[in-house]
């Protein structure tokens, strides 16, 4: 489902660790890449390169030679100037892309103007699917053998099964699905018990349907798993638990002029999960008519 995949770049590590996934994506998925440079309107020009001629775009591209294997891959440069998150998602949108990878630094507290808010923007507007990347991550070769895949069972949830069921069908991913159940606001009395099973029941139903689901679409190796607590923290629990390579986790559609996102608990894994994050937004309702 992955055919053009965008990376936007500013030259810096976080570029280069999203380049070295978006090639591996393209490799498993026979998709081009598409690298674009944004010369900020609103912002200083802070290339962390040196280049003779041609563009930015040019000029990283060439620089990851070195270290990720580019031959057979199709990957196009490419400029454009303006607001840096808009010019993403027009770009992506005029190409028709259906991935966007970017680099974050996450919970490093460093913010460069493409690399920090800019990829949160991103990942809150953007109709396709956008993967995160830490700046931090270990360079080289790329692999998402486990997959986790939180599941609460709406709609936001749901748009993320097919995105994680292709990845984990074309690389044999194990695919571990969890449901965490949200305790925070229970106190201890009599219908505590009551409430809990409730939900319980409802995140058992949750995993079911997604596992089924991941069956359809070719996923041979699905585990699942309930937990408690603090739906982001029980999810970063589960990266280690599971050994995860990559999170996908779906967000929900518009609401008014901006969109936001699952409970904010997408929000916060992009910035502090060690491990990349693929967010996937659902449909809204206008988008459905």
């Amino acid at each position: 489902m992955f055919d053009r995949i965008l990376v936007p770049t500013d030259g810096s590590p976080g570029s280069e660790r999203a380049f070295e996934v978006a090639a591996t994506l393209a490799g498993t998925h026979d998709a081009a890449v598409h690298v674009l440079s944004v010369v900020d309107e609103h912002g200083p020009t802070d290339d962390d390169w040196d280049y003779d001629g041609g563009s930015p775009a040019d000029a990283f591209v060439e620089s990851q030679t070195d270290h990720v294997d580019t031959e057979g891959l199709s990957v196009t440069p490419a400029v454009r100037e303006g607001v840096v998150h808009d010019a993403i998602l027009d770009y992506a949108d005029e190409n028709d892309i259906d991935l966007i990878v970017m680099g974050t630094h996450g919970r490093t507290g460093v913010r460069r103007f493409l690399l920090g808010s800019v990829t949160e923007k991103v990942v809150r507007l953007a109709d396709v699917p956008v993967l995160s990347v830490k700046a931090d991550a270990e360079p080289g070769t790329v692999s998402f053998d486990d997959i986790l895949l939180p599941t609460d069972g709406s709609s936001g949830a749901e748009a993320a099964i097919e995105p994680a069921g292709a990845l984990a069908s074309a690389t044999d991913a194990t695919t571990h699905l969890v449901s965490v159940v949200d305790t925070r606001s229970l106190g201890i009395d009599v219908g505590s018990t009551v409430i809990v099973d409730e939900l319980e029941s409802v995140a058992t139903d949750a995993v079911g349907g997604a596992s089924d689901r991941l069956s359809e679409l070719g996923v041979e190796t699905v585990e699942t798993a309930i937990t408690h607590g603090v739906p982001y923290r029980a999810i970063l629990d589960a990266i280690e638990d599971t050994d995860a390579d990559l999170v996908v986790i779906g967000t929900h559609g518009r609401t008014g002029v901006d969109r936001y996102l699952l409970g904010s608990v997408a929000e916060k894994l992009v910035r502090t999960s060690p491990v990349p994050v693929l967010t996937v937004r659902a449909p809204s309702a206008s988008d459905e008519s």
